[in-house]
C-alpha cells in the first residue's frame, strides 16, 4: 500500500521539494518528481542544481536517455514513470496512478491558494482508504 506524507507550512514549495528529494537520494531511494504545470519542471531542474552549493543531487528530465540510470527524475506527465519508489507531487491534483509508487510526498505552503487543493488531495487519499500523515516543516525550521 502506498504511504502518503504531507509536508505543510513549507516556506517555498520548490525549495522544500529539493530538500526532500536530496534527503531521499542520500538514503538511497529513487525519486520521481511530478511537475505537471508548464515550465515547472525546468524551474525545479534549475533549482536542484543550485539549492545546495556544496552538494549534488543527480537528476534528469524523464525524456533523458539517462533517466533509467538517474536517482531523481523530473517528470511532467507520469505516462511511464521509471522510478516507482518515491513520488514528489508538485501539482495541484493527486497524481495519476499514484498507487504505483511506494510513497507519495505532498508539499503544502501556508498560502491559502495552495492549502485548498492540498485539503482536496488529503480527502482524495482518505477516500481511497489511505491514512496520510502530516509533517509540519515550520517545526523543523525552528529546531
Amino acid at each position: 500500500m502506498t504511504e502518503v506524507r504531507f509536508f505543510h507550512n513549507a516556506p517555498d514549495k520548490l525549495s522544500a521539494a529539493c530538500r526532500l528529494a536530496a534527503a531521499a537520494y542520500r538514503h538511497g531511494r529513487k525519486v520521481t518528481v511530478f511537475a505537471p504545470e508548464a515550465g515547472l519542471a525546468a524551474r525545479f531542474d534549475a533549482l536542484l542544481w543550485t539549492f545546495q552549493p556544496l552538494a549534488f543531487v543527480p537528476h534528469v528530465l524523464a525524456s533523458s536517455a539517462l533517466a533509467s540510470q538517474t536517482p531523481v527524475v523530473i517528470d511532467p506527465q507520469l505516462a511511464e514513470p521509471i522510478n516507482l519508489e518515491v513520488l514528489i507531487n508538485l501539482g495541484d491534483e493527486a497524481p495519476p496512478e499514484f498507487e504505483r509508487f511506494s510513497q507519495v510526498i505532498e508539499i503544502v505552503t501556508s498560502d491559502p491558494s495552495d492549502r485548498a487543493p492540498a485539503r482536496a488531495r488529503w480527502a482524495f487519499y482518505r477516500d481511497r482508504g489511505l491514512d496520510p500523515s502530516a509533517n509540519d516543516l515550520s517545526a523543523r525550521e525552528r529546531a
